[in-house]
């Protein structure tokens, strides 16, 4: 077989034809693709840079993720703390309540002071045993004074008339027996009264005298109830402070804690420490019916225990705010890292495109110039092949 033999003028023409071409197919790809570098076979080094840099792009926004979590873990923190305190300052107006409530027993006794012999009168005062021995040579002076040093002074005095005891204790002032309320001169009652004490020694009075009323305890009492149902609601808000199962404030402990990762390592990374806000955790405890070692002192019924509670609360306020800050600062810490990893995952998405985007403006132009490109070589052809045409007509 005979090959066909072209002329060293078409075949230069037919090679450049060729090359115009595989440039244009290969400008019309970088067009639909809008890569100049889509595989390892255009340019290994800026295809496999680019993959590494898109790589380590979406593991940064994988961590996103884990940052964002992180962030509304501890917001809701933060909003739980703020709520706590909102209700510690409600305890607090509570507490103030009822040590401005005054507590006083008051009353007129309906006989006349006697003494026939000697005894000793006891009495609940606040719900601490307090007697007063008296002898039948005392007067109704000196009985006045043997019941003020046990009960306090201006609490007992005389009426008008010189012969009857007037009480008027700011205190709640219950007797043990009837005989202790008629020995004074007071109507009697055998009826039960006041039990102190609900777990361990507990102490019982008798019903308080048709002459004398008590003021000012079943307020407090109820206050106290008050406070203890706030307890109870900082308590339920503690515990409600999470975000997809992440709570900060409902107690201490490794497990509580919270680890943000800030690189795929684990090597750069904040741990948010949890608090406990709750009432145990902020050393609040609930009013009870006793209070201390001394028997039915609860319930809000002596100043000093509402004191001691208002310090209490004053220290848990200041725990919040601490605690507060310390999450605060934590938050700012997490928020400026979520945005520096959503900058460096731009700069590292647009370092990648750099290396394989191809540029749109030139693919186009380059476009246009090799299909004038083509045209021209076509047009070089048909004059190369004139010759032979020549040729032909001879043979006609």
């Amino acid at each position: 077989m005979s090959g066909v033999t072209l002329t060293a003028a078409t075949r230069q023409n037919l090679l450049s034809l060729q090359d115009t071409a595989s440039l244009t197919a290969t400008t019309q790809n970088r067009l639909s693709t809008g890569l100049k570098v889509s595989s390892a076979l255009d340019n290994p080094v800026s295809f496999f840079t680019s993959q590494s840099l898109s790589q380590r792009s979406g593991d940064l926004g994988n961590l996103l993720d884990g940052i964002s979590n992180g962030v509304q873990a501890i917001q809701a923190a933060n909003q739980g703390i703020t709520s706590i305190q909102k209700l510690v300052d409600q305890a607090k107006s509570v507490a103030n309540q009822a040590l401005s409530t005054q507590i006083t027993t008051t009353g007129t006794a309906s006989t006349t002071y006697s003494t026939a012999t000697a005894t000793t009168v006891s009495m609940y005062v606040n719900g601490s045993l307090k007697t007063a021995a008296l002898a039948t040579t005392d007067s109704i002076d000196q009985a006045i004074t043997k019941l003020n040093t046990a009960v306090g002074a201006g609490s007992f005095t005389k009426d008008t008339t010189g012969t009857k005891i007037v009480m008027n204790a700011q205190a709640d002032v219950e007797f043990k027996t009837s005989t202790d309320q008629t020995t004074l001169g007071f109507a009697g009652n055998s009826a039960a009264g006041t039990t102190y004490g609900t777990t361990g020694a507990t102490a019982a009075s008798v019903a308080q005298s048709a002459d004398l009323s008590v003021s000012g305890v079943s307020a407090r009492n109820s206050l106290a109830q008050q406070y203890n149902s706030l307890l109870t609601q900082i308590d339920q808000l503690a515990q409600d402070s999470s975000f997809n199962g992440t709570n900060l404030i409902a107690g201490k402990g490794t497990n509580n804690n919270l680890t943000i990762n800030f690189n795929p390592k684990g090597n750069s990374n904040l741990q948010v420490t949890a608090t406990d806000e709750t009432s145990a955790g902020l050393n609040l405890s609930a009013i009870t019916s006793t209070s201390g070692a001394n028997v039915g002192q609860g319930n809000f019924l002596l100043n000093s225990d509402i004191n001691s509670t208002l310090n209490t609360l004053t220290s848990a306020s200041s725990q919040l705010r601490t605690d507060a800050s310390a999450f605060g600062s934590n938050l700012s810490v997490v928020q400026n890292r979520q945005d520096f990893s959503k900058n460096l995952i731009n700069i590292l998405d647009t370092g990648s495109s750099n290396l394989t985007s191809a540029d749109l403006n030139q693919e186009a132009a380059n476009s246009q110039a090799l299909t004038t490109r083509q045209s021209l070589g076509i047009s070089a052809l048909s004059l190369a092949n004139q010759a032979q045409q020549g040729i032909l007509q001879l043979l006609r």
